[in-house]
């Protein structure tokens, strides 16, 4: 067998050892260490001579000295804490009074909610958990379509994959050698672009079918001015200012991510102090979650690397490019094929996976195809939402199901969450056909 077909023996390996649960670190490591003693192996040396195991130890040194990585620990960190803070009731209930005479407020309040909270936190999981205990009985009491309201939460929980501070554009930009800043400014139109058209989306509901979402009754959150900003004051406008903070001293140059990061990490240690949720347990806690998620990213990229070296040593890497340059496709024809590859590996992966093992075959032939890296990934982490919102696997689904009321059905929440599917894609659509829409922000900001 030549070197080639044991690289592609040895994806097609990963690939089916993944898909049955394997942990992924461990077995890109498994696989790149047994595959490489194989690359490497030189008759008459010694069992452990061999230079596969200096490649995995170089590697492992090299990914936890990566300055551009110190900054994933910190923003965990502060996502977590403000989940344990809280403040999403009150902020869910200040943004629906204020937004009351909104057509479907309830659901604009909900996405407007959970893109707020999914910026803080990053989370998918925890935002698209708490919102359905907390705004998915909300709408369905108030006569909401039930999937009208299930495609709500689990659309504006998966925001915070795109909107930064996002832990996905900084393995992103790693991976690619990209700058974080210019990432995190590449994704801000987009970003809320998408949450913009949700949002528009949901009111021209509520607009055309309001009986999917009644307008509430009379009487039900009237406050006078002075009281709703003073419940704005307490909630909104705090987690506002944290993570405004933390952006625009990115943005405008006045701290580097892993900085930004460290003082918002702070930040949330204040606002869970001042809303006196600061306690051992959850201080505890988050920082238990932030050492395992980083932990998982960090022998993420210490079992991809390995397992990159060793495919790209046996020529894995320029067979598959070839394979694809050959195809004489157009840089239209091959957006759209890794595009609807990302968007299938999207069923039974994370994205940490994708971006980390799949995204990196792509990133040498973007400049055959005069393809931006910068537009490429933004695309990515947009293609990511529909990863969690489209039916079999969509995992925003499952975390709602498991909270929701056991009369509302699985199918009624994938049915809700099409919609919004349709909309991610329309997005692409634009950002493709209009590349300024992502690289305006950065050229202004970092013209120089």
């Amino acid at each position: 067998m030549s070197d080639p077909a044991v690289a592609l023996t040895m994806l097609g390996i990963l690939v089916f050892v993944i898909m049955i649960g394997f942990p992924v670190a461990f077995t890109l490591m498994a696989l790149g260490v047994g595959f490489g003693y194989y690359a490497y192996y030189q008759a008459g040396t010694a069992f452990f001579d061999n230079r596969v195991f200096y490649l995995l130890t170089q590697n492992t040194f090299t990914v936890l000295n990566n300055d551009a990585l110190v900054s994933i620990p910190l923003f965990l960190l502060m996502g977590y804490l403000v989940e344990r803070a809280n403040i999403l009731d009150g902020l869910f209930t200040s943004l629906r009074v204020a937004l009351k005479g909104v057509p479907a407020s309830l659901a604009v309040a909900t996405l407007a909610t959970c893109a707020l909270f999914a910026t803080a936190t990053g989370i998918v999981g925890a935002v698209v958990t708490l919102m359905g205990m907390l705004a998915f009985p909300q709408m369905l009491k108030n006569g909401y379509d039930v999937r009208l309201a299930s495609g709500v939460v689990c659309a504006g929980g998966c925001l915070g994959i795109l909107i930064p501070p996002s832990i996905m554009l900084i393995v992103y930009g790693a991976m690619a050698s990209l700058s974080v800043v210019k990432l995190y400014a590449a994704a801000m139109i987009p970003g809320f672009l998408l949450a913009g058209m949700y949002i528009l989306y949901v009111i021209g509901v509520g607009i055309v079918k309001p009986q999917w979402a009644p307008r509430l009754p009379k009487g039900e959150g009237d406050v006078s001015t002075g009281e709703m900003m003073l419940m704005l004051a307490k909630s909104f406008f705090p987690l506002a200012a944290l993570i405004l903070s933390v952006l625009g001293s990115i943005m405008f140059g006045l701290a580097t991510p892993t900085e930004a990061a460290a003082v918002g990490a702070f930040g949330a240690m204040l606002l869970a102090a001042g809303y006196r949720t600061l306690t051992w347990t959850a201080l505890r806690e988050s920082v238990f979650l932030t050492a395992r998620t980083t932990a998982m990213v960090c022998w993420l990229f210490v079992g991809s690397a390995t397992f990159a070296s060793v495919f790209a040593y046996l020529g894995g890497n320029v067979l598959i490019r070839d394979f694809v340059l050959g195809m004489n496709l157009s840089p239209l024809t091959f957006m759209l094929m890794s595009q609807v590859i990302i968007f299938i590996l999207g069923w039974p992966l994370e994205w940490t996976e994708i971006i980390i093992i799949f995204v990196p075959i792509f990133l040498p032939m973007l400049p055959h195809f005069g393809i931006d890296p910068m537009v490429f990934g933004i695309l990515v982490a947009v293609n990511l939402q529909t990863a969690f919102l489209s039916p079999p696997m969509a995992m925003s689904c499952f975390y709602l199901k498991g909270v929701a009321p056991k009369h509302v059905l699985l199918t009624q929440i994938f049915s809700g969450c099409m919609p919004f599917v349709y909309i991610v894609l329309i997005t692409m659509g634009l950002m493709y056909a209009f590349p300024q829409i992502t690289l305006w922000l950065p050229s202004v900001l970092y013209s120089s």
